[in-house]
């Protein structure tokens, strides 16, 4: 091939990859004065700003105020609200007094409802919610403001449910799903999230059964910008995350589309997720989102949504959604066994292939995968050993994230341009029969184990196409060859980033394999550049700058803070006290309180109070002993009934307190109430790891625990009783943190915690 037409086509694949994402997301522009009857951006972030002013976990001072917020916009628009408020305790013994948001608009015939689903409340402690999820509540708001103004009443009743506790284990849904008549009534959910502050919004369906008439109905609605792939779904169902949408479809079987940006990764749960820092795009893509599916599903028949069939699916950029049924997935794939045998057939009866250059073929592959392999595996553990700091990020997505993802992506590709340079003697016909195979057992694999991938099998076809071609033609058509590269780069490619972004930047091996991945499949181009070797060495230089880059932006400072930890922990059985972190390399603010006596606490480590990451303090100190109260406990009843002993005591708190957790020796309990709420058998047995509850307390509200047990046993009760005031404390003088400091998320933090234990003999 011609250098020129080599620099063409190359050319072409950079901007074919650069448009798969750029059109993955609408674009965002002022839209203040937009329409009355359309979504704007504008509108929806003047909700935003309103709602993240200050932290609103349940039990902080903020969260009346953003439920007041919510009410009144809602109210403005006509809608008559009400509050459903109870205590539950999911499916993870996490208490909370829930109180969420619902009112609906009266569709003009019977039958089932719409309900569109957000959470007013944020993480606790510190975390401001603009993205999660204020921008789903704002969605919904100025998407409802927007329906309401066309004058049109909807066939179905709207059901608009602003849950409340999601972050504290779906609280508020578990509580309207099982508690409120209006659930019955509900036939589909749209449900508007957030796990970072940026990127696309991804949709995710959530069914029990198959995926066809959703889908079908999804297609037909059709949104301007849709992001979704049944592979992605595949991954959702096999990770620990859920939303609230979970809830309905796990406890009522209500089916729904989950609407989540999970970019921007860093400011999940922390006070930087704000105003400023929410992509304007994201908010966009929600409202993109929101319009057709509340104009298509207001009058679609929700009676019959459930189906039998699943369909893969993916987006392509200017086509929407495109799907089949699962049906396919083996005819497709024997059709490409069939396809690619036929291939080899006629090239060795045509001496176009050889059984020796086939052979050969597999050297630069396998050595491809196994540099790239090792590279992608080692790379995050080895970053954190030069970067030891990288450990205070527990989501495991730092702030030049992007950076390595995109420099072990070019890593790769130098590799692979390098390799198939050693290699070029060899015919591309021969070199091409390799990956082919490779690809054909994987999608084979795929089929029996996560059929949600089988539309893997597009571009193999478009790979094979161009083995035959190659095997005809010494020297194909550039830009034919291109073309045949599109599916790849137009389906694979936005994996290359998202499978770190999603999960963290331990799966960066997830990018140097889909980018070695990809190369084969446009191998059938490549592999007659004759500039392989100048392309490796220009890789090498853009994976050398992006990885310069990430060592020069990876120390904190006030745009990209590093999280930080203290607590003061008092032991009131022993009367002793402690400073403890959570981090690994203690800030400069931290550490004055640490001092040189630092080290960690076996104690504390066994019952460390609950995290996302089921993180422990990483270092202790002793500290000063401080006249602060702990829980008051009071034994109401303790009596033997048969075999079984029943315990009934309260726990009330002396000074205001946001959390109590409560931790149990080992012992089988028999069964167990909090605050009414009896926890489940299954949580007993099976989930609570020495954990009997953790309570998130609003307006200091008292713990009544009612316990049974095997009366030959004996029961220690461990309370860990929290206030998140440490900064703000009249006993205490410490200085606010340093502007390149934020709070560590996903762990209790900023606290005065008290520990007080109780023996039943």
């Amino acid at each position: 091939m011609k250098n020129s037409t080599a620099i063409l086509t190359a050319f072409l694949i950079l901007a074919v990859t650069s448009l798969t994402f750029r059109l993955a997301m609408p674009s965002y522009s002022p839209d203040m004065e937009l329409s009355t009857d359309l979504f704007s951006t504008d509108r929806a972030l003047v909700h935003v700003k309103k709602m993240s002013k200050a932290p609103h976990a349940v039990g902080f001072a903020g969260h009346q105020e953003v439920r007041a917020y919510v009410v009144g916009e809602l109210e403005k628009l006509g809608l008559q609200t009400s509050i459903q408020e109870g205590y539950t305790a999911g499916d993870w013994g996490n208490l909370s007094r829930a109180q969420n948001i619902l009112t609906r608009i009266k569709g003009r015939e019977k039958g089932k409802a719409l309900m569109l689903l957000s959470h007013y409340d944020s993480n606790p402690h510190s975390a401001l919610g603009a993205s999660d999820a204020g921008s789903g509540v704002a969605t919904i708001l100025e998407g409802v403001r927007a329906f309401l103004a066309r004058g049109i009443q909807p066939k179905n009743d709207i059901i608009i449910v602003i849950t409340d506790a999601e972050e504290l284990g779906l609280n508020g849904a578990d509580l309207f799903a099982n508690n409120h008549p209006w659930t019955k009534e509900v036939g589909l959910i749209l449900n508007f999230e957030a796990r970072g502050s940026g990127g696309e919004s991804y949709m995710l369906i959530e069914t029990n059964r198959g995926n066809g008439r959703l889908i079908e109905e999804f297609i037909k609605a059709k949104p301007d910008y849709p992001v979704a792939n049944s592979l992605a779904y595949s991954i959702y169902k096999m990770l620990p995350n859920d939303t609230d949408l979970t809830v309905f479809r796990e406890d009522q079987d209500i089916e729904g589309f989950n609407f989540a940006f999970i970019d921007d990764h860093y400011d999940y749960h922390t006070v930087r997720d704000n105003y400023e820092r929410l992509d304007r795009e994201s908010l966009a893509h929600q409202g993109s989102y929101i319009m057709p599916l509340l104009l298509h599903f207001s009058e679609a028949n929700l009676e019959n949504l459930k189906s039998l069939n699943d369909y893969n699916y993916f987006n392509v950029p200017y086509f929407g959604l495109v799907a089949y049924p699962f049906e396919w997935i083996w005819p497709m794939f024997f059709l490409s066994v069939v396809i690619f045998l036929w291939i080899i057939y006629l090239g060795l009866r045509k001496k176009r292939l050889s059984l020796k250059g086939i052979a050969i073929g597999f050297n630069p592959l396998l050595l491809i995968l196994l540099i790239n392999g090792l590279a992608g595996y080692f790379i995050w553990p080895f970053l954190k050993t030069i970067y030891p700091e990288y450990q205070d990020m527990l989501h495991g997505f730092t702030y030049n994230g992007h950076a390595y993802i995109a420099s072990m992506a070019y890593f790769s590709i130098a590799v692979c341009f390098l390799v198939y340079h050693w290699f070029q003697k060899q015919s591309v016909a021969n070199l091409l029969v390799a990956p082919a195979l490779l690809w054909v057992i994987i999608c084979g694999l795929l089929a029996e184990y996560l059929p949600g991938a089988a539309f893997f099998i597009i571009p193999v076809y478009a790979l094979l196409a161009g083995i035959l071609i190659n095997s005809k033609e010494e020297h194909p058509n550039g830009l034919l060859m291109a073309f045949l590269s599109l599916p790849a780069l137009i389906i694979f490619t936005p994996f290359v980033k998202m499978f770190p972004v999603g999960l963290g930047l331990k799966m960066l091996v997830s990018t140097t394999l889909l980018s070695s991945l990809i190369f084969f499949l446009l191998l059938p181009l490549f592999g007659h550049y004759k500039i392989k070797k100048a392309l490796a060495y220009l890789f090498l230089l853009l994976f050398t700058g992006f990885l310069i880059d990430a060592h020069l932006s990876h120390e904190f400072d006030v745009e990209n803070a590093k999280p930080s930890s203290l607590l003061y922990v008092l032991d009131k059985d022993a009367n002793t006290a402690q400073w403890a972190t959570y981090e690994k390399v203690p800030s400069a603010w931290t550490s004055q309180y640490l001092g040189e006596q630092s080290g960690t606490s076996d104690k504390l480590a066994k019952k460390t109070i609950s995290s996302k990451y089921s993180t422990g303090f990483s270092f202790v100190a002793p500290a000063t002993l401080k006249p602060i109260a702990g829980p008051d406990l009071n034994v109401i009843r303790d009596t033997l009934m048969g075999n079984q002993r029943l315990i009934e005591l309260s726990v009330s708190h002396r000074r205001p307190v946001n959390r109590l957790e409560v931790f149990t020796n080992k012992i089988n309990l028999s069964s167990a109430t909090v605050n009414g709420i009896a926890l489940s058998q299954y949580y007993l047995a099976n989930r609570r790891a020495g954990k009997l509850i953790t309570h998130y307390i609003s307006d200091n509200d008292p713990t009544l625990l009612k316990l049974t047990y095997p009366a030959e046993e004996q029961l220690e009760l461990t309370f860990y009783e929290a206030s998140n005031d440490l900064l703000t404390h009249d006993l205490f003088s410490i200085p606010a943190r340093p502007e390149n400091n934020i709070p560590m998320p996903f762990v209790l933090n900023d606290a005065i915690l008290v520990t007080k234990s109780l023996h039943f003999e």
